[in-house]
C-alpha cells in the first residue's frame, strides 16, 4: 500500500481534491493522509464538512496579518516536522497557493516524489496572476508527476522541457466535484436569496477578490452597481471575507435595491446559485471552470488568464479590470440575446466528470501498479486549445 500525503489549505483545494481523496481512500493500493495548513480556516473547514472529510493532521498555520512569505514559511516549517515522522511514498499538492508551494518544497527537501494536480496552467506573465503564476512555474521544476487538466496544459509543460512520460492529461477534478454537488442543496444558503427561484429578473453572479484585482476593486464595484441599474437585472455578490476586499467593494454596492450582498456561501449552495445565475462575472479561478461546465456565459475580471481554453472555445471572455470593461461586456450579454446564446451554447473544455478516475490511474501507473491513464480529450478540442495565453488588448499593449 502506497502512503500519500495530500496537502491542502484553501477552499478551492478542498473542492478539487475531495473527489481524489475519497477515490484514494476507496482504492486498496493507497493510504492517503490529509494534511491541512488551514490557510482558509473557516471556509476550508466548512467545505471539508460538506464533502464528509476531515484532516488527519491540522497544522493551523494562519495568524492575523501574515504576509505571503510568513504564511509560506510557517506552512513549510510545520510540514517539515510532519514529513520527518511519516513514511511516505509521495506528497500530492494542488494548484498554486502558498500551501501548494510549501507542500512542494517540503517534499523536495525530503526527497519524496511530488505529485502536482492541476499542473501546466500558464498565463505567460510571471506577475499575473500573482503569486500563482510564479508558484506554478517553480513547482513544475521539482514535481515527479504532472497531472495536467487539458492538452494545452500538457503543451505548456512540454515547452518548458518537462518529460512527456511524467505528464498525464486528466481533465479538471472541479468538474467531478460539480457533478457530485448536482442538485444536493435544497436552498441558496442565505435568507436574502430564497426568492431567487421566483424572481424573474436576470441574475448576474458577481465577485472579485484576487490579489491582482485589489487596486481596481472600487471601480469594479461601481461597475457592479451600474450593471444592477439595468432594467430587469439583479446582481448577487458573494463577498470575500478579506477585510481589504470588503472595504473596497461595499461602499459602491451596499444598499443598492437590485444588489444582494452575502457572505461566501457553502459550496453546495453556491453551486445552486451558479445554476440559477444567467451570467457569471468573476475573477475566481473555479468560476472560470464551473461556469462553462454549467453553460453559463462567464466574464473573467482580469486582463490575462491561465485558463485560456474557455476563452478560445467561446464560453468565457476576458473583460479586464476597468469600469468600462466590466460594465460594457456584461450589459452586452444582458441586452443581446444572440451574443448571450452563442456563449451559453459553447462547449466545456475542462472535463467530463472522470478526472478523478484518471488521476488515480495516473498515480497508480507512476508507482508501477497499473497501465497509463486514458487521456482526457475535450469535446471542443482544436489545434488552438490552447498554448497561447489569453489576454485583453489593453494588457497586450502594456
Amino acid at each position: 500500500m502506497r502512503t500519500v500525503a495530500v496537502v491542502l489549505g484553501t477552499r478551492p483545494e478542498a473542492i478539487k481534491l475531495a473527489p481524489v481523496i475519497h477515490a484514494l481512500r476507496e482504492d486498496p493500493r493507497f493510504e492517503p493522509i490529509v494534511i491541512s495548513t488551514g490557510q482558509h480556516r473557516e471556509m476550508l473547514d466548512e467545505t471539508m464538512r460538506e464533502f464528509d472529510l476531515s484532516p488527519d493532521i491540522d497544522l493551523a498555520v494562519m495568524v492575523p496579518g501574515q504576509t505571503l512569505s510568513q504564511t509560506t514559511y510557517r506552512a513549510l516549517r510545520e510540514l517539515e516536522g510532519q514529513l520527518d515522522s511519516l513514511k511516505l511514498q509521495a506528497v500530492l499538492v494542488h494548484g498554486d497557493t502558498a500551501t501548494t508551494l510549501a507542500g512542494a518544497l517540503a517534499a523536495f527537501h525530503h526527497r519524496i516524489p511530488l505529485i502536482h494536480v492541476e499542473a501546466g496552467l500558464r498565463s505567460g506573465f510571471l506577475g499575473s496572476p500573482f503569486p500563482e503564476e510564479g508558484n506554478r512555474r517553480m513547482i513544475a521544476q521539482i514535481a515527479a508527476l504532472h497531472l495536467a487538466p487539458t492538452p494545452g496544459n500538457k503543451a505548456n509543460l512540454l515547452s518548458e522541457g518537462i518529460a512527456e512520460e511524467t505528464i498525464a492529461v486528466t481533465g479538471n477534478t472541479v468538474i467531478d466535484a460539480l457533478h457530485w454537488a448536482g442538485h444536493k442543496a435544497d436552498s441558496f444558503g442565505h435568507p436574502a436569496l430564497e426568492d431567487l427561484d421566483t424572481d424573474t429578473r436576470k441574475v448576474v453572479l458577481a465577485s472579485a477578490h484576487r490579489r491582482d484585482a485589489w487596486p481596481h476593486l472600487p471601480q469594479i464595484a461601481r461597475a457592479f452597481a451600474a450593471i444592477a441599474d439595468e432594467p430587469g437585472t439583479r446582481v448577487v455578490v458573494p463577498l470575500h471575507r478579506n477585510p481589504a476586499v470588503r472595504r473596497a467593494v461595499l461602499p459602491a454596492v451596499e444598499g443598492h435595491p437590485d444588489i444582494t450582498v452575502v457572505d461566501p456561501l457553502p459550496y453546495l449552495n453556491f453551486c445552486r446559485l451558479m445554476r440559477r445565475a444567467d451570467i457569471v462575472l468573476s475573477d475566481s479561478s473555479g468560476a472560470q471552470e464551473e461556469g462553462p461546465a454549467l453553460g453559463k456565459p462567464t466574464l473573467v475580471i482580469s486582463n490575462v488568464t491561465e485558463r485560456s481554453e474557455a476563452v478560445v472555445a467561446g464560453t468565457a471572455r476576458l473583460v479586464g479590470t476597468s469600469y468600462d470593461g466590466v460594465y460594457t461586456h456584461t450589459v452586452e450579454l444582458l441586452r443581446d440575446k444572440e451574443a448571450y446564446a452563442r456563449m451559453a451554447s459553447a462547449a466545456n473544455p475542462y472535463g467530463d466528470g472522470r478526472a478523478t478516475r484518471r488521476t488515480v490511474d495516473a498515480i497508480a501507473h507512476f508507482f508501477g501498479d497499473g497501465p497509463p491513464a486514458e487521456p482526457f480529450v475535450p469535446e471542443c478540442e482544436t489545434d488552438e486549445l490552447s498554448v497561447e495565453p489569453a489576454r485583453t488588448a489593453e494588457f497586450a499593449r502594456s
